[in-house]
């Protein structure tokens, strides 16, 4: 154990070393790690310089902070000399802590990317429409049909020696690049996914190391992506209104002689099909081995027969440095069993359902078609449940070689899936499969587990559902025909993402495709980025506006404020937000929000469940009524935070009105709702829409309910997230758990049960009196019901945020233990950190062992036991306060004993 600090983990804009970002003023963050007690900073320095050798010697030529008296560790915005398009800056961090001692950091770097239009030198190119018309296998895409993608390529010379090589990246489509016959780079889909009507991302690659002096070639396969491929539960592709993919590709040189010059992709690039006949998000691809045209990506390759490319005009959009961690494949499964299931027909269980493909290593005559299928649960005979997928095929298609070994692995689709069909092997002795996992590579930020296994397999498939779903987006689903960023789903479930994994960078971009929906009224979406509608769209429309799920523009920078002490976030989005309020008060001048509620999808998937959408019901409009009151206090909390006071008082104001409307309408001088639902309940107690006086008397009510359904939920997205939380705070930890642990149908367990390693959608996807639900709406991997993450972390184990201290440089520490769990053990990596909460029942004791990181500090509420005594280690004892002694604790790892029994909350209620 050392007791000596150390800095680590130095980020800029939340990413580790980025390329080609495109904040004139990055943000800079760093951890202090040690376990000293009371290890804290006082003073630290910060040097941004355009050299290693200038960092070394002591020299930040484009900024000194000077020494600054200060504890902050994140959010350090950058206040040096102006940053250049493709400038490199090093960085380090030096620190003084409490003995007076200094420690510096190692080097971290980042690089600008292209800030002005003017810089990119790059023509915008696209396929001759003949390398499709000349090849008879090739085909033309349509609106309804997936054409070929094309591969392009030019050769080039180096003519000396270079120090550095960048290649800048965008496309209409998802691109690979290939330079000298590598990959550029391990992410996937790239540019992520944006509303292609305001802007396009770019990648910034660091090639050097890829190229070499003398003849040299690059290459560029162009797929159909978001851009022109089928998204969401549309019948049509391309639904921005083109089936052209382009791309604009700059790769800049930079020579020990101080020269530098640009190889773009211009018309003097050449190109042609390959191997690969379609390849789509929903359906698939088919790749034919013997097409290949091997070399085509190196500098000696005769490309005699490939035909020039075609440039276009340039999209008329911003071009922005995609800000977020890209798609990778991130892990991989082997096969737990194999089955034939009829002759020649093999099912794969991987044991874990996942968002990704089959990576396949075979030996197979010439002209073997392997068909490869995906699902994410098996039919009572063994055979795949494909009912679900709706439209998507999600089938892969691989026609041999024939060569003595084949490796494939498709590269623009992929499918959420447990069970791989394999037929079409003409060998199957010689097939190999494994599954490889994708999704935005975010940085793992939460552990839990539990005595009891079902408990820590729920949170496990929590995660498995964040990771499977956050690609380039926090989509619903991975695996029919929708994968949209649905804005409901993601609000609920955001402080258990942030807990699973740092999400900062993710949703820092997803916040902008959000405002970039926004209508001109004011009105944030319903999903983001929005599909654009209008000729052929098919289904629900007009997604904006929907009472929880446009609401949640207001509450994703809300809880990035409170969760990473983001405030730029909140400046950014400020008028947006402003907006959204304005159109509320604008379309409710009662302050009851019914009115202009569009698709109105309430308390999606509750119990009964109310499947219709553009109805009214007091339940809806309860719902929205709620959601517009804590808008409203979330934006005075927000304004006051940026120093609006004026525009505080008007949402605090706002928000008593909203109040007192929701009492009027919905409140009972009894303490009941005129909406007798669990939401109804949680969403008034957790909102603070109630009279003081009838708080107590709510839960009370809202216990009675649960009861009354034999002690199960019948909460649907939006309610799952408030329902232990608000049991807990209320006095009830002792129904929380019992609603934990509760494995009969309707449950969380009851999946966890039946074999589920996902959350699934709805809480009847398949039950043992019904089989499976209807199929066109049964996903498997949705993880909005398995919000209750957040609980776990923050209530069973007892990590919270510090109300008025925004980011976890403080943090409350107040376990609810339940001799329901034997022993818990948690972690959380912040910004400032990580923060270790594990306790577990002595024969005799409670013991709680907790560690806060260095340069943080804690308030800390022990649980009293029921012999009085209580070994602290060392904490400071400020009060008590009922069952708890309120303490204050600095940085360290403590031990703390209570003698007796612990119990908090009414237990009594379950007699």
């Amino acid at each position: 154990m050392s007791f000596s600090l150390s800095i680590t983990y130095l980020r800029c804009e939340y990413l580790r070393n980025p390329l080609g970002i495109d904040e004139l003023f990055p943000r800079l963050s760093y951890e202090l790690r040690g376990e000293r007690r009371g290890a804290r900073q006082v003073a630290r320095r910060i040097l941004v310089a355009s050299s290693p050798a200038k960092i070394d010697l002591g020299e930040g030529d484009l900024w000194d902070s000077g020494r600054v008296e200060s504890a902050q560790t994140s959010q350090i915005v950058y206040k040096g000399k102006s940053l250049q398009s493709r400038q490199l800056c090093f960085w380090r961090v030096e620190v003084w802590d409490e003995t007076g001692a200094c420690l510096r950091s190692e080097v971290a770097h980042w690089s600008m990317g292209l800030l002005k239009n003017t810089d990119w030198q790059a023509r915008w190119i696209a396929a001759d429409p003949q390398v499709i018309e000349r090849d008879s296998e090739a085909i033309e895409p349509t609106w309804t049909d997936c054409g070929t993608p094309v591969t392009f390529r030019k050769a080039f010379s180096v003519a000396k020696p270079f120090s550095r090589a960048t290649l800048y990246l965008s496309a209409r489509g998802v691109v690979e690049a290939r330079i000298e016959g590598k990959r550029v780079g391990e992410d996937l889909f790239a540019p992520e996914w944006t509303d292609y009507d305001t802007r396009i991302h770019y990648r910034t690659y660091d090639v050097t190391k890829l190229l070499s002096e003398g003849e040299q070639a690059i290459g560029v396969i162009l797929g159909d992506g978001w851009w022109s491929g089928y998204v969401g539960w549309q019948e049509t592709r391309g639904r921005y209104g083109d089936l052209q993919n382009a791309f604009a590709l700059q790769l800049e040189l930079e020579y020990e002689d101080g020269e530098k010059s640009i190889v773009s992709s211009d018309a003097d690039w050449c190109c042609d099909t390959g191997a690969i006949l379609t390849s789509d998000f929903m359906m698939g691809e088919v790749y034919d081995a013997r097409r290949e045209q091997r070399g085509w990506d190196t500098a000696g390759f005769g490309d005699a027969h490939w035909l020039p490319a075609q440039t276009i005009e340039t999209p008329p959009v911003a071009l922005c440095s995609q800000r977020s961690e890209p798609v990778k494949v991130v892990e991989t499964f082997q096969p737990l069993s194999k089955t034939e299931i009829e002759p020649g027909v093999f099912i794969y269980d991987i044991g874990q359902n996942i968002s990704g493909w089959a990576r396949i290593r075979l030996s197979q005559p010439a002209g073997t078609s392997v068909c490869i299928r995906f699902a994410e649960r098996l039919k009572p005979d063994g055979s795949l449940y494909v009912e679900n997928l709706r439209r998507a095929k999600a089938t892969d298609t691989y026609c041999c070689q024939g060569d003595a070994e084949e490796r494939w692995e498709p590269r623009f689709t992929f499918h959420g899936f447990q069970y791989v069909e394999v037929s079409g092997l003409a060998d199957p002795g010689a097939f190999e499969i494994e599954a490889c996992v994708i999704h935005s590579a975010t940085p793992p930020a939460g552990q839990f587990e539990c005595s009891n296994d079902d408990v820590t397999r729920l949170w496990k498939n929590g995660l498995w559902s964040q990771k499977d779903n956050f690609l380039s987006v926090p989509t619903d689903c991975p695996q029919r025909d929708e994968r949209l960023g649905w804005m409901g789903d993601a609000q609920v479930f955001l402080r258990t993402a942030t807990y699973n994994m740092d999400v900062a960078a993710f949703f820092t971009k997803w916040m902008v495709d959000v405002c970039d929906a926004q209508t001109e009224d004011g009105i944030f979406p319903d999903t983001a980025p929005r599909l654009r509608e209008g000729e052929n769209f098919v289904g629900l429309d007009d997604l904006v506006g929907g009472a929880a799920w446009a609401d949640a523009g207001i509450i994703i920078p809300h809880t990035l404020w409170k969760v990473y002490g983001d405030t730029r976030v909140l400046e950014r989005h400020w008028e947006s937000m402003v907006a959204w309020l304005d159109y509320l008060e604008r379309t409710n001048p009662e302050y009851l929000r019914v009115n202009d509620l569009r698709n109105n999808y309430g308390d999606w998937l509750c119990i009964p469940s109310d499947r219709e959408f553009r109805t009214h019901s007091p339940m809806k409009n309860l719902l929205a009524t709620a959601y517009w009151a804590d808008d409203a206090a979330k934006m005075a909390e927000v304004a006051q935070c940026l120093g609006r006071q004026e525009e505080a008082r008007r949402f605090q104001i706002t928000f008593e009105k909203v109040r007192s409307a929701f009492q009027a309408e919905f409140v009972k001088e009894d303490g009941h709702l005129t909406v007798e639902t669990q939401t109804a309940y949680l969403l008034a107690l957790s909102m603070n829409l109630l009279p003081e006086s009838l708080r107590k008397k709510a839960a009370g009510h809202l216990v009675e309910n649960i009861r009354n359904l034999g002690w199960h939920l019948s909460t649907g997205f939006v309610g799952i997230r408030f329902l232990n939380p608000v049991l807990t705070e209320a006095g009830y930890p002792d129904v929380a758990y019992k609603l934990l642990l509760q494995d009969s149908y309707p449950s969380w367990l009851y999946p966890v049960k039946h074999g589920a390693t996902t959350i699934w959608e709805r809480w009847n996807g398949w039950t043992e009196e019904g089989g499976f639900f209807d199929p066109l709406m049964n996903s498997f991997n949705h993880y909005s019901l398995g919000s209750v993450g957040e609980w776990l972390f923050s209530h069973v184990a007892g990590i919270q945020l510090a109300a008025a201290q925004p980011g976890f440089a403080e943090a409350v520490l107040k376990p609810y233990p339940s001799e329901a769990l034997a022993w818990v053990k948690t972690s959380y990596g912040s910004l400032h950190g990580t923060y270790e909460s594990a306790w577990e029942y002595g024969e005799e004791e409670w013991i709680w062992r907790f560690r806060i990181p260095a340069n943080a500090k804690a308030e800390v509420w022990v649980p009293k036991g029921s012999e009085g005594s209580v070994d602290l280690d060392g904490l400071e004892a400020l009060s008590e306060q009922e069952n708890w002694l309120l303490c204050r604790a600095v940085s360290g790892s403590y031990e703390v004993k209570v003698k007796g029994r612990v119990v908090c909350g009414a237990n009594a209620v379950l007699n």
